[in-house]
């Protein structure tokens, strides 16, 4: 004896087609939403470079690339050159780095692997709390603070005994490059400190697990197992550094003397390209003077362009030697 059983088609609910279609709708929205954020960055850096061309176009007519050569800047006879403003950018920002990147990668191994864990949270809030200061009390403090200490007791010390090298020969003033350099690598600390702490964070525990489990010391665990591990990491924190330096304008203006010298000594004032145009841009009475301003704009999103390419270029290269490494 057999029997049927009578089955009806279940048809889908009729609430699925709706949100089947809700769902393709905000996904849609999403998409175009984050795609005119990423075109408004695009369009902002465009609407940026082309104020900075129509704005130095008549020195970029007048001087063509002695522009970038020229030592000579004087407004009365009309004569602009931009390497004084180069050599100040470059040689600042990079005092700035030498001090500030083994400071604030040897205290991110500090907080992250050696620290108590009672001190790790006070201290890095401090840090982060350094990175919230503006950039003119930082200059006001060099200017009442810093200076006084490194002409009084640091910069006749150098001299006495690296007075055999040109960097440190000259008088001392107190205000110039290696100030700005040490300011300047003041005030990238926090941020240098605080990437390469969650770099160094993102190491996995099994990287020093297995470092101790071969007997390791505590000092070799952190340079074969965390170091060279989170070195890309550690580099790009510098780069993120190194961005902050070169458009640093206030603190660097106070404190660097505003001097269009080129020279060995440290000692000695300078200027860099973006104090030369704070300080000038309300005194530019002229075209021509208004438009070598703009080309030092110019100038200077260049070299922050320039090197955020060597940047990714080191890397790729870091990256590739890794890999050969490996294989």
């Amino acid at each position: 004896m057999s029997t049927e059983v009578a089955t009806t088609p279940v048809s889908p609910a009729p609430t699925a087609h709706r949100q089947g279609s809700g769902t393709r709708v905000g996904d849609t929205v999403f998409h175009m939403v984050c795609l005119a954020a990423a075109l408004a960055v695009a369009v902002l850096l465009a609407l940026v470079l082309w104020q900075l061309f129509k704005g130095s176009n008549l020195a970029l007519k007048q001087f063509g690339w002695k522009f970038f050569t020229g030592k000579e800047w004087n407004p009365v006879t009309g004569e602009f050159g931009a390497l004084p403003f180069i050599f100040g950018t470059i040689v600042s920002s990079t005092l700035a780095l030498l001090i500030a990147v083994p400071l604030g990668v040897g205290t991110a191994i500090y907080l992250t692997d050696l620290a108590p864990v009672k001190l790790r949270q006070p201290m890095t809030s401090l840090i982060e709390m350094l990175a919230a200061v503006p950039s003119v009390v930082w200059g006001l403090w060099a200017l009442f603070v810093l200076i006084p200490i490194l002409r009084a007791s640091v910069y006749p010390v150098l001299k006495h005994w690296f007075g055999f090298l040109p960097i440190f020969q000259g008088p001392i003033y107190g205000i110039g490059l290696l100030t700005s350099g040490v300011i300047l690598a003041i005030m990238i600390l926090p941020i240098i400190t605080s990437v390469s702490r969650e770099v160094l964070r993102s190491v996995p525990n099994l990287q020093r697990e297995a470092a101790y489990a071969l007997g390791a010391t505590r000092w070799e665990v952190t340079r074969i197992a965390v170091l060279s591990y989170a070195r890309r990491g550690l580099f790009g924190a510098s780069v993120l550094g190194l961005g902050r330096a070169i458009g640093e304008t206030m603190a660097v203006t106070m404190v660097i003397g505003n001097t269009r010298y080129i020279g060995p000594t440290l000692f000695h004032p300078a200027t860099t390209l973006a104090s030369g145009i704070a300080n000038e841009f309300t005194e530019a009475t002229t075209d021509i003077y208004l438009s070598s301003l703009f080309e030092l704009g110019l100038v200077l999103l260049g070299v922050t362009v320039l090197v955020n390419i060597l940047a990714q270029v080191m890397v790729r290269a870091f990256t590739t030697a890794e890999a050969r490494r490996v294989a």
